[in-house]
C-alpha cells in the first residue's frame, strides 16, 4: 500500500481523495492542517486515522510514502520541497508552483531525492485526451488550436462587495491564469511542445491579479489561441484545427466527448469509454510511478509543468501581474 497524506482541506480534497480510494495499493494515512480543530474535522470528514498541525513533523514521519498538496498555489513549492527533501512522493495541485524559479526548485529536490514529483493535472490523463492524441494525425497538418476555460467564480461576488478571498489575492499566486488558464496552456504543451513566442493580454482587477485573458502562442506553422476567466462564463468548445479536419472537445479542463469533423463531411466520435471520477487517473498514474520504481510521468513531466509554468511567467511579465512570490 501507498500510504498518503493531504494538505489542504477544501473540496478539491475530498475529491481527490473520493478517486484515489478506488486504486487498489491506496491508503490514507493522515491529514494535515494548519490548526488542530481543522486538521480534527477534516479527519474525522474523510477517515483519516492521524492528523498533523505542523510540517516538518509530517516530512519526518515514517508512516507516510506520499503527500497530495491542495494547498494555496503560495505554499505549493515550499512545502513540496521539504516532504522531496525527507524522502516522500509529492503529487502536488496545479499549477505546480508561482513561477518557473519554484518549479526549477521543485524538480531538482525531487531528481536529488530520488522521489516523484507530479503536477496533478487530470486532464491530460483522461482516456478521452489520450484517444485526442492517438487520433490527431488524422487532422492532416495542424493550424491551430484553440482552448477556453471561462467560469465566474462564486467569489468573484464577494469581491465586487470589496471581500477579496484568495483566488483574487495576489499573496497566493492566484488569478484566472494561475487557475483556469493553465487548464488550456498544460494539454497546448503536451500535444504540441514549446511555443516559439507568447503575445498576452488580460483584464488586471484592483487587487493585483488577472480576472481574464487570452494568450496567442507562435508555433511556427501553426498558432495556438486560449481563452480563460473568472469573472464571465463561456459555452464554446476547444479545438483543434487541422487541413484535413477539425477536432471539438467538450471541455479542455476535463474532456470527456470529442469528435473529428472531416471536410468530406464524415464525423467520427473519438470519446473514450471513461468509468472512473476524472482525479482517479492522476493518483492511478502517480502510484503506478512510484510501484514502477519511474521519477516522474511521461504525460505529466518535469518539462512539461516546467514549459508551462514558462509560458505563464511570460504571460503574466506583459500584462503586469506580479506575485509576492516572484520577489522571493
Amino acid at each position: 500500500m501507498i500510504r498518503f497524506a493531504t494538505i489542504g482541506t477544501n473540496w478539491i480534497t475530498e475529491a481527490f481523495l473520493d478517486a484515489a480510494r478506488l486504486v487498489d495499493s491506496f491508503e490514507l494515512a493522515a491529514v494535515y492542517s494548519r490548526t488542530e480543530e481543522t486538521a480534527k474535522q477534516f479527519a474525522d470528514k474523510v477517515g483519516a486515522p492521524r492528523t498533523f498541525t505542523d510540517l516538518q513533523k509530517l516530512a519526518e514521519s515514517d508512516g507516510i510514502d506520499a503527500v497530495y498538496i491542495a494547498s494555496p498555489n503560495a505554499l505549493h513549492a515550499e512545502q513540496a520541497i521539504l516532504l522531496m527533501n525527507h524522502g516522500k512522493h509529492v503529487l502536488c495541485e496545479k499549477p505546480l508552483a508561482s513561477n518557473a524559479r519554484e518549479v526549477k526548485a521543485m524538480i531538482e529536490a525531487a531528481e536529488r531525492n530520488g522521489v516523484v514529483l507530479m503536477e496533478a493535472m487530470k486532464a491530460t490523463l483522461l482516456p478521452t485526451f489520450r484517444s485526442i492524441r492517438e487520433h490527431l494525425p488524422k487532422l492532416g497538418r495542424i493550424r491551430r488550436y484553440v482552448a477556453n476555460y471561462c467560469q465566474y467564480s462564486s467569489r468573484y461576488d464577494a469581491y465586487k462587495q470589496g471581500t477579496v478571498l484568495n483566488a483574487f489575492n495576489p499573496a497566493f499566486s492566484n488569478g484566472a491564469l494561475m487557475d483556469l488558464g493553465v487548464y488550456c496552456l498544460y494539454p497546448m504543451v503536451v500535444l504540441f511542445g514549446q511555443p516559439r513566442g507568447v503575445k498576452a493580454q488580460s483584464v488586471k482587477l484592483e487587487s493585483g491579479v488577472d480576472g481574464e485573458g487570452s494568450i496567442v502562442l507562435d508555433y511556427g506553422d501553426m498558432d495556438a489561441v486560449v481563452f480563460y476567466s473568472k469573472i464571465t462564463n463561456s459555452h464554446l468548445p476547444s479545438e483543434i484545427q487541422g487541413e484535413d479536419g477539425n477536432m471539438i472537445i467538450d471541455a479542455i479542463h476535463t474532456p470527456t466527448k470529442a469528435e473529428i469533423r472531416y471536410r468530406d463531411g464524415r464525423v467520427e466520435d473519438i470519446t473514450a469509454p471513461q468509468d472512473k471520477p476524472p482525479m482517479y487517473y492522476e493518483a492511478q498514474e502517480f502510484i503506478r510511478l512510484i510501484e514502477n520504481g519511474e521519477r516522474e510521468s511521461a504525460v505529466n513531466s518535469h518539462r512539461h509543468s516546467l514549459w508551462t509554468m514558462e509560458i505563464m511567467d511570460e504571460a503574466r511579465k506583459q500584462t503586469g501581474i506580479v506575485f509576492p512570490a516572484d520577489e522571493r
